[in-house]
């Protein structure tokens, strides 16, 4: 069978090539060994996002006094939650695969393997095709901690199917992930313990915006270990005890249940990678040009693979480009204005350049900084809680980064990101009328 366009891996990468390549007329086949949507939509981003709706949900009303609303006898179902989650994947994954197939892509359940650039084999069929898209996405790193043989640990796949609330967790990893399950656990009640080896929560986040977040945390319970190396895993009928070393002492932190959360790394074995002799970066990443091409004429990387940005807003746009070089279009992919997000409660979010970022880059700057209680529907919504916006400016008051906590920030993030990306300095948004009230008004103010 020929195709002009076959695609390896089915998450917002793949899928998303896969549909703006049939909808431009090309022949396109999609291959996909698990469900489409990747791990961002099965067992990511989304299943997530729906359980932190419901822990947010249960917080707000075991808060709802201050708001002076009677909310008693509040109750979790852990079990129906998960059920809910499955039913949300489940209708998104029917949502892409009926827009594939509105596009005339043809899409292939099972492990393919690259014979060379222009031949894919899956099953017993062989696939030819014009141009290559690899979109394999990536996977837990799981750490070489001595003992994690001989315990039972979850990452965020057991994590997310789990059942039963635990009395008590310890999450190794202090990242997106972490602090995410993090907030998850500790809304519903679990004593959560956060085990970080940097000396700050959210590595490559504002590092002040970080340390507020951890700050709030630490009020509602959340203990945080941080410069705390893992040296060792045990397990008994007790539980599971993390062994840690911090300042030159070892320490042990008991738990139930230990939820393991250190990154991620590309998928790069297992689909005939080798085959296809491609060019890698000092980090041994795929080497892709601004338009995602390889070192191998036709054939793109786009997604987690490539391992420039490893998230799903970022593979998408890599996907868009890639398809746009296919059909002639003269695009490159910018990374200037990636948003990052964290969805506790409150999100923190964050796109351009940090402080850390610049002053190691010595790029002269200034940070106008102010909180979010500026905004009249912030007040009227957060009682007795308080969030900060945080922009960075060049002496000609170019936006270089914005840098929010408080709700919604992961919202409001794509303004700043527009700021930053159009080179846009900080009196840009005068000019435009914001409807009143809302936490958005405040860009108005920078």
């Amino acid at each position: 069978m020929k195709y002009q366009v076959a695609i390896i891996g089915g998450g917002p990468a793949g899928y998303t090539a896969a549909e703006l390549a049939g909808k431009a007329g090309l022949s396109v086949v999609l291959f996909e060994k698990n469900n489409v949507g990747g791990v961002c939509l099965n067992e990511g981003c989304i299943p997530t996002k729906t359980l932190l709706y419901a822990s947010k949900l249960s917080y707000i009303c075991m808060n709802a006094r201050k708001y002076n609303v009677s909310a008693d006898a509040i109750t979790c179902d852990l079990p129906k939650m998960i059920a809910r989650k499955a039913k949300v994947v489940r209708k998104l994954v029917l949502g892409i695969k009926a827009k594939l197939n509105a596009a005339h892509v043809t899409l292939v359940n099972g492990e393919a393997s690259i014979v060379d650039k222009n031949t894919v084999r899956c099953g017993e069929e062989t696939y030819e095709c014009e141009h290559l898209i690899l979109c394999t996405g990536s996977q837990t790193v799981i750490p070489p901690i001595p003992g994690i043989d001989k315990v039972a640990y979850w990452t965020h796949r057991e994590a997310l199917d789990n059942k039963a609330l635990p009395q008590s967790l310890v999450i190794v990893g202090g990242g997106v992930i972490g602090m995410e399950f993090a907030s998850f656990f500790c809304d519903l009640g679990v004593k959560v313990t956060v085990i970080e080896m940097m000396d700050e929560i959210l590595n490559g986040i504002d590092r002040e915006i970080a340390s507020l977040l951890r700050a709030e945390y630490a009020k509602r319970g959340v203990v945080f270990k941080l410069g705390a190396k893992v040296t060792q895993l045990k397990q008994d009928d007790s539980g599971i005890y993390v062994c840690y070393e911090s300042e030159g002492e070892e320490a042990c932190v008991a738990a139930e249940k230990l939820l393991l959360s250190v990154g991620r790394r590309p998928v790069t074995e297992g689909f005939g990678l080798e085959n296809l002799g491609l060019e890698y970066t000092e980090r041994h990443c795929i080497k892709v040009d601004g338009q995602l091409r390889t070192s191998v004429p036709n054939v793109y990387a786009c997604g987690d693979l490539n391992g420039v940005s490893l998230l799903a807003h970022t593979a998408v746009r890599e996907a868009e480009i890639a398809v746009g070089a296919i059909l002639g279009k003269a695009e490159r992919m910018s990374y200037r204005a990636i948003p990052g997000v964290v969805y506790t409660h409150p999100e923190v979010a964050s796109v351009g350049k940090t402080e850390e970022a610049l002053q190691k880059e010595g790029i002269a700057y200034r940070a106008i900084k102010f909180p979010m209680t500026y905004s009249g529907r912030f007040v009227a919504e957060n009682e007795g809680e308080n969030g900060w916006m945080k922009v960075l400016a060049d002496a000609d008051n170019k936006v270089l980064g914005v840098h929010l906590l408080g709700n919604p920030a992961s919202e409001l993030i794509v303004l700043g990101g527009m700021l930053v990306e159009d080179g846009a300095t900080l009196d840009a948004f005068r000019r435009y009328v914001f409807p009143h009230p809302t936490v958005g008004e405040l860009f108005r103010d920078l």
